[in-house]
């Protein structure tokens, strides 16, 4: 038994370090080796499912992610990921229920207040406040939400990073403070976690997402000139988890430099842009948004402002759903998706050969933004 352990733990500690080294086929082989060495435990089966989800093989994930819990009905972070694995789907009603287990995670967990959680219930006349979760992208996505309860009558107060409370406050009309320090925000009858408010406003489908644009400038910004302005943002956070697959290399972002466009550096260094109301105030002179997936798509698109993403083959974030090139999150974003096997270069080919029928359909006065695509 001493030995079929060790063995076990042999071998996940090889496919651990084959799958943080990229070397997802290898990875696969060795965690279904473990399977197959103990077929009762759910840690092997765990990790095997996430190297088939970064595959794309969303299918063979999700047997393998309930499989898992079969075994252990506990296993909160599998339940995570396999809500994240329906999502990606567009199988909403059960993905988002699942992404609840979240909170059993650590550095997932709710905060402990003494208020009572909103779980549905009529806001009318009722203070609310939105709890934020995750990164920058992630709280522009679900702002649309705040928006909404307001609608509904609900006094909102949405806690934010410090650099998306001059753009919430000035684009959505609700009460933006920042979620930093001590915060004081009036005593609510509800709050919620802002990850949970697609289910509990009743999202089962992308099709039932409210997805008009609801951000836009709130602050002017000097003049970027006349002429065709398109803004580039070839890398994202290199601390995210999956930057070494989303982010463009050197020469890639060189390529969108060169497409035949003024083009504008969308990096803060390059801009100067303090926060997000002064990139949204960039974004407002442009043409044109070609970007990896980043908090500046979904500012792009929170916007309505004509935006291409390019998407990574490997571990594509659900909320870009599968095989589709467009978003029913932002109508204005165009998918320009990796192909399993592909380099970015492919990508880039196409990406050129969409740009120059884009701008000859513009010319022509032929097309609305984001027609003339190939993606």
């Amino acid at each position: 038994m001493t030995a079929e352990v060790n063995d076990l733990k042999a071998l996940l500690a090889t496919a651990d370090v084959a799958r943080r080294a990229g070397r997802l086929a290898e990875a696969e082989r060795l965690y279904g080796e473990a399977v197959a060495l103990s077929p009762e435990e759910p840690e092997p089966r765990h990790h095997l499912a996430g190297v088939l989800r970064m595959q794309g093989r969303l299918a063979e994930a999700e047997a393998e992610y309930r499989r898992v819990l079969a075994l252990a009905p506990g296993a909160a972070a599998s339940a995570r990921v396999l809500a994240v694995t329906l999502l990606a789907q567009g199988r909403y009603e059960e993905g988002f229920q699942l992404l609840e287990a979240r909170h059993v995670l650590d550095g997932m967990r709710k905060p402990a207040l003494p208020f009572a959680e909103w779980r549905g219930e009529e806001v009318a006349g009722k203070r609310l406040l939105i709890w934020p979760e995750q990164g920058f992208g992630d709280q522009i996505q679900y702002a649309r939400f705040a928006g909404v309860l307001k609608a509904r009558g609900a006094d909102v107060t949405l806690l934010c990073y410090p650099e998306l409370v001059r753009l919430f406050e000035g684009a959505l009309g609700v009460r933006a403070l920042a979620a930093s320090g001590a915060v004081e925000f009036p005593d609510p009858d509800f709050w919620v976690m802002q990850g949970s408010l697609a289910a509990r406003l009743g999202c089962r489908t992308p099709e039932e997402l409210p997805n008009a644009p609801y951000l836009r400038a709130v602050s002017p910004w000097p003049s970027l000139g006349e002429g065709f302005k398109m803004g580039i943002k070839p890398y994202g956070n290199p601390g995210h988890s999956n930057d070494r697959n989303r982010s463009l290399g050197a020469a890639e972002a060189e390529r969108l430099k060169g497409l035949p466009a003024r083009v504008i550096d969308l990096d803060p260094a390059a801009t100067g842009a303090k926060d997000f109301a002064d990139t949204a105030a960039i974004l407002d002179q442009l043409d044109l948004v070609i970007c990896v997936d980043t908090s500046v798509a979904h500012l792009a698109g929170a916007m309505g402002k004509p935006c291409w993403v390019l998407l990574p083959a490997v571990d594509t974030d659900w909320r870009w759903l599968l095989e589709r090139s467009d978003s029913p999150w932002y109508p204005s974003i165009r998918l320009f998706r990796q192909q399993a096997g592909e380099d970015w270069r492919a990508v880039l080919d196409r990406v050129e050969a969409a740009f120059a029928a884009y701008v000859r359909s513009r010319q022509q006065g032929t097309s609305e933004p984001g027609q003339g695509l190939a993606s």
